[in-house]
């Protein structure tokens, strides 16, 4: 199967309606086998991910979800919670067992949390780009009440939500047209 630029970027849209195709246990698989090869900091992949798709669990997630977004989770055949592991750092021992990285971190709850939300965030996206990659198609949000999402899927772990991105194959007419984009010299500059 050859991935296009097109299929991960300029074709794919953000999803507002899917058909009701499951999205098996071996795609969620095969999607986390990709994404965890992408780089984070330091290795310290503190991404963590609920694949949300029974209807209980997607019911206590609907009640989560700001008015406006419950209806993509309920219609999405399974929903990612993305999460971020504030004790990511005890895996650091295993993941860059080369120098002693967990002492950057240990005690330090600013860094833990600033370096665990931008990693997770990374992976996040690395997840919704190994989605596409494998044929599916994703509608990242906010728009939902962290501490009940939190208390819902993350209950007596040190893990708190990032962002909820909806997967599953993608009703063409439930796509808005394409927004713009800033140019180059909107966003960039070369230093």
């Amino acid at each position: 199967m050859q991935i296009t630029t097109e299929q991960l970027f300029t074709d794919a849209h953000t999803q507002y309606g899917y058909f009701p195709d499951p999205v098996s246990d071996v795609t969620l698989r095969a999607l986390y086998d990709l994404l965890k090869w992408a780089p984070t900091a330091a290795n310290s992949s503190p991404g963590r991910f609920v694949f949300v798709r029974s209807p209980e669990q997607k019911e206590a997630l609907i009640a989560c979800m700001n008015a406006g977004n419950q209806q993509k989770v309920r219609e999405a055949p399974v929903t990612a919670v993305v999460g971020m592991d504030l004790m990511f750092h005890d895996h650091l021992p295993k993941l860059f067992p080369h120098v002693d990285a967990r002492s950057w971190f240990a005690g330090k709850d600013a860094a833990i949390r600033e370096s665990a939300f931008r990693n997770s965030s990374l992976q996040g996206a690395y997840m919704i780009l190994a989605a596409r990659a494998l044929g599916l198609d994703c509608g990242p949000m906010s728009g939902f009440d962290a501490a009940k999402i939190d208390a819902a899927f993350w209950a007596g772990t040190a893990v708190t939500t990032n962002f909820v991105c909806t997967l599953g194959r993608g009703s063409p007419d439930k796509v808005k047209p394409r927004n713009p984009r800033l140019a180059f010299d909107e966003a960039c500059r070369i230093a």
